[in-house]
């Protein structure tokens, strides 16, 4: 797995950050019994996916193999 490059990315990387602070502070609203902190803190996560996905579209992630930003095969 070391070898790979798989999530090393600006948009995995604050997608994650962003999704972990929100399921921290849904855990810390669970166990204070506070329904609303709950769902906002699932909001946050949420939240985490959306900028993720919109930082790959903005060139931040990974180019999928065989995507449509591949490189053309040139003849020699």
């Amino acid at each position: 797995m070391a070898g790979s490059s798989h999530g090393h990315t600006p948009a995995a990387w604050t997608g994650v950050i962003i999704s972990f602070i929100g399921f921290c502070v849904g855990g810390a609203f669970m166990v204070a019994a506070k329904p609303a902190g709950f769902w906002v803190g699932i909001g946050i996560v949420l939240l985490g996916g959306v900028v993720g996905g919109i930082m790959r579209l903005m060139g931040m992630g990974m180019v999928p193999k065989g995507g449509a930003k591949a490189q053309p095969q040139t003849q020699s």
